[in-house]
C-alpha cells in the first residue's frame, strides 16, 4: 500500500511541475467589449483573451494569418461561444493584430 502511495505521489509531481507541452490552434479569432467580468473574477485587461479549455493565466501567441502581425496574451476568461472561433481577444489585442475594422481574423494560437 505504501509503495502505491509513493508512486502516485511521484506521477502527481510529475504532472504538477512538467512543463506543459507547446499546443497550437488554428481557426477565426474575434475580439470582445472590455465592459464585463471575465471567468476567473477580475476585468478584461488590454491583453488578455478567452479559450474554452486552456487553464488561465496561460501565455499564448496570436499570431493573424493575414497580415502576421503577433500579441502575446494572457488567458483570463472563457469562451468563445461561438462555433468556429478558437479565441476571443480584448480590444487591445485586436488592435495590435490589426483587425478591429473586420471583427473576426483567421490566426494561429500557440501556447509558450
Amino acid at each position: 500500500m505504501r509503495k502505491l502511495a509513493v508512486v502516485c505521489l511521484s506521477l502527481g509531481f510529475a504532472l504538477i511541475f512538467s512543463p506543459v507541452q507547446a499546443r497550437v490552434f488554428v481557426g477565426k479569432a474575434s475580439f470582445y467589449s472590455s465592459h464585463h467580468r471575465t471567468a476567473d473574477g477580475g476585468h478584461v485587461g488590454p491583453l488578455t483573451a478567452a479559450h474554452r479549455s486552456l487553464p488561465f493565466g496561460t501565455r499564448v501567441k496570436v499570431t493573424n494569418l493575414r497580415n502576421g502581425r503577433v500579441v502575446y496574451v494572457t488567458i483570463n476568461d472563457r469562451g468563445p461561444f461561438v462555433r468556429g472561433r478558437v479565441i476571443d481577444l480584448s480590444r487591445g489585442a485586436a488592435r495590435v493584430l490589426g483587425m478591429l475594422h473586420a471583427g473576426v481574423a483567421r490566426v494561429r494560437v500557440q501556447t509558450m
